[in-house]
């Protein structure tokens, strides 16, 4: 009866320090993340790690406690581990393990908590870009998350085990001959994250943009860290490792650009095709459905060429990214029509035929034919 009492009243308080420490830890993360966006899973996380914290304190409170409490009621420990080795030992190896324990969760669940809000700021920008700033900012977020809580997790765990007296060196040396032989093994594979994670960090690319690397073109459908997916015009998918890209050409990096040239006849005054193209493009940004498209008034780049029939006239349209196509076939859609309308003429090819007649050959009269007289 009397150590059922004592283990009680132990347990009793032991829970009562973790249930102070657990609120007093909650407060602190509900005030980081007050201004944090986080979701449903990242919360319950969050709860699931504090009544851990509070399970180990609880532990490592009852267990100080239960040996005095025990000599208090005049029972003695039969077990070869006296209550002042336990005692010295909680408190030293035993509190740097908490410790350490506790800086690696909160070293992870800090980085989680910058990561997130990183997300959501970039996440609400005003860019015409957002979905795609939005998937690096969640791709670049899951990187460094995993990153940090694998280093933290085996940081923590080789400092765990030498407060343990755990000899790590085998450990290490294992470790660092596994890394060599994955290194010697796998130098394309290792080539191609280094490169992703670079892709990526960098901006240099994104999901939904149109690119060319090493003259392959189409549209990015899905970025990694070890691979690049296009997908051409006919369909067909392109799959190309980081590591072996040698130029990359972004065709629709932050705005993009439609640049043609219109041929008319020679005789046209090319100021007056300069008005009517210039008519022609405000009319589409007075347009609501190619306005939000256009990030800019036509340049006339001015005369680019002419021979004996044709002038070309060039331009360009500042679009947003991926758009250019689309705004590009109507503009010239609607410049076919006001030429038309103003009487503005296309070049006609001119040829010239030139047909000689050749004289007539008589026929040959035969052998049997007499001679002329």
């Amino acid at each position: 009866m009397r150590a059922t009492l004592a283990g009680v009243i132990v347990l009793a308080l032991a829970y009562l320090v973790a249930e102070l420490v657990s609120r007093v830890l909650a407060a602190l993360v509900e005030r980081i993340n007050r201004h944090v966006p986080g979701d449903l899973s990242q919360r319950k996380s969050t709860r699931a790690a504090l009544r851990l914290v509070r399970f180990i304190i609880t532990l490592l409170v009852a267990a100080v406690l239960i040996f005095p409490a025990m000599s208090m009621v005049g029972i003695e420990s039969r077990i070869g581990l006296s209550p002042e080795h336990l005692a010295t030992w909680l408190t030293g190896s035993g509190l740097r393990i908490a410790l350490i324990a506790l800086l690696a969760w909160l070293v992870v669940h800090v980085t989680g908590l910058v990561v997130r809000r990183l997300e959501g700021e970039i996440g609400t920008s005003a860019t015409v870009d957002v979905i795609e700033r939005a998937k690096r900012a969640r791709t670049l977020g899951t990187l460094i998350q995993n990153t940090i809580y694998v280093l933290v997790s085996t940081i923590s765990l080789l400092m765990i085990l030498r407060e343990l007296n755990v000899d790590i060196t085998p450990i290490l040396t294992g470790a660092g001959i596994v890394g060599l032989a994955v290194g010697f093994g796998a130098q394309s594979l290792v080539k191609d994250i280094i490169s992703g994670f670079f892709l990526i960090l960098e901006d240099q690319i994104r999901v939904g943009d149109v690119a060319n690397i090493d003259g392959t073109g189409g549209l990015v459908e899905r970025i990694t860290l070890r691979t690049i997916i296009l997908r051409d015009e006919t369909g067909t998918v392109h799959v190309i490792p980081n590591g072996s890209i040698q130029r990359l050409s972004n065709q629709t990096k932050d705005f993009s650009f439609y640049v043609t040239s219109v041929s008319v006849n020679i005789r046209e005054d090319t100021d007056r095709v300069t008005q009517v193209l210039t008519r022609v493009a405000d009319g589409m940004q007075q347009d609501v459905e190619f306005a939000p498209f256009m990030l800019g008034p036509l340049e006339v780049l001015g005369v680019d060429r002419f021979n004996d029939a044709a002038v070309d006239v060039k331009m360009r349209l500042k679009t947003v990214p991926s758009k250019q196509w689309v705004i590009g076939r109507e503009f010239l859609r609607r410049v076919k029509r006001s030429f038309e309308d103003e009487g503005i003429e296309l070049p006609v090819a001119h040829r010239t035929l030139l047909v000689s007649q050749a004289p007539m050959v008589p026929p040959d009269p035969g052998p049997d034919t007499p001679p002329p007289s």
